[in-house]
């Protein structure tokens, strides 16, 4: 059996990232650039006020004091979205909102609470400085420069800044399209008949699920019976995907045939079995271009093999340049024993507390139950016969965000 690591170099190995495509502003988030971007102007492209208040000459405020204040006059008013219709003069202001852009000349701005109005006037009693409450010619961007490099994923920041430059279509790195099998003559899609014996279809579910997290997306390719004739009927319909994905079939048992599918349609086998719990039963090939992945039919399982081999080829497919979940070190608030010879990925709930993080098992670690995947925050790598003592350190691998007293540790 291969080693995690070993397994996982054979499957990004053979993974390369997609193509680009343009895409609308919104439906860039979360996606990966491809294209460097510079601001076509300066961003502001003028020098605007950063208050409500009034545009003046500063030299006009520079003998103020509260004794003996600086009177102007108010010649005019910009509101946001207009301009001044004429240069400032020595002895005058502009009412100015903010955002609007300053009159030719004026070289600052004064709060409006910090003037008495006079009539058509107002009185200042403190001088003013060059620059104040001015948001210069590009202070956020110079024309020409780079704003965002290729290779950055998208925020909603990113997004305002695209706006700001004002890229309504952006060029991204393509989404994997994932297709998704379950197979097994107890599986029944949702809506379908639960009769005795049937369990319903979680696995699609969970693994779609996951695919959108990665950054894919997910196609239901249905549920195949344990024969030979239905699995490559389904499997050819996910060859117009960029990934397959199959969960069940590949153990070593009567009806587990979908290696020996994957065969018969001339898929190239890289690798079958890995050295870890949950999840030894997991095959990795190459089918007409495609990466395909047999994923183990126990929904624990599916997914924690799907985390450790699936998600990082998604997110590399994608272009993204982190492609693997946050590792972190923490102490067992209780024993974590891995018994037997194959390394543990087990289930924890985290805390974090004072910059220290405190993990517990969820529970029992079967690989059948999905509730333990809905309680842990992470799982914990311990290495085969081994268990971690209490306050003993073991690496753990964040599946979720952390908040600071955050877990049911």
């Amino acid at each position: 059996m291969l080693s995690v690591e070993e397994a996982l170099e054979q499957v990004l190995s053979r993974v390369s990232r997609l193509g680009a495509e343009q895409v609308d502003l919104l439906a860039c988030l979360g996606r990966v650039l491809a294209e460097s971007i510079a601001a076509p102007c300066d961003i502001p492209p003028w020098s605007n006020s950063s208050m409500d208040g009034y545009a003046l000459l500063c030299r006009d405020t520079a003998a103020a004091t509260p004794e003996s204040p600086a009177d102007l006059a108010v010649v005019g008013t910009i509101p946001a979205g207009s301009v001044a219709p004429g240069p400032i003069r020595g002895g005058e202001a502009f009412r100015i909102f903010t955002g609007a852009p300053l009159p030719e000349g004026a070289d600052a701005v004064i709060p409006q609470e910090e003037v008495e109005v006079r009539g058509a006037g107002i009185r200042l009693r403190r001088p003013v400085h060059p620059g104040e409450f001015v948001r210069p010619v590009g202070e956020d961007i110079r024309a020409g420069e780079t704003a965002l490099e290729a290779g950055q994923v998208i925020g909603p920041a990113e997004i305002g800044l695209l706006a700001t430059l004002g890229r309504s279509r952006v060029l991204v790195f393509r989404r994997p399209r994932v297709a998704i099998l379950s197979t097994g003559d107890e599986v029944v899609d949702l809506g379908g008949d639960i009769a005795p014996g049937k369990i319903p279809n979680s696995n699609t579910y969970a693994l779609m699920a996951q695919v959108l997290e990665a950054g894919g997306e997910p196609m239901n390719i249905g549920v195949a019976s344990d024969n030979r004739d239905a699995i490559e009927e389904h499997l050819q319909r996910g060859l117009s995907a960029d990934v397959l994905i199959s969960s069940a079939g590949v153990s070593v048992g009567e009806y587990d045939l979908v290696r020996e599918a994957l065969n018969r349609l001339g898929a190239e086998l890289h690798l079958w079995q890995v050295a870890m719990r949950p999840g030894k039963p997991i095959t990795f090939g190459s089918m007409r271009g495609r990466p395909v992945f047999g994923l183990p039919g126990n929904p624990v399982s599916a997914m924690v093999t799907f985390e450790l081999f699936v998600r990082p080829a998604l997110r590399k497919m994608a272009g993204h340049p982190a492609l693997h979940r946050p590792l972190i070190t923490a102490r067992a608030l209780s024993p974590i024993p891995n018994p037997g010879h194959r390394r543990g990925y087990l289930r924890v709930t985290v805390t974090a507390d004072g910059g220290e993080y405190r993990v517990r098992l969820t529970g029992n670690q079967g690989s059948a139950i999905l509730r333990s995947m809905v309680a842990a925050d992470g799982l914990a790598v311990v290495s085969p016969d081994t268990t971690i003592p209490e306050g003993g350190e073991v690496p753990v691998l964040l599946l979720k965000p952390l908040r600071e007293g955050k877990g049911r540790a």
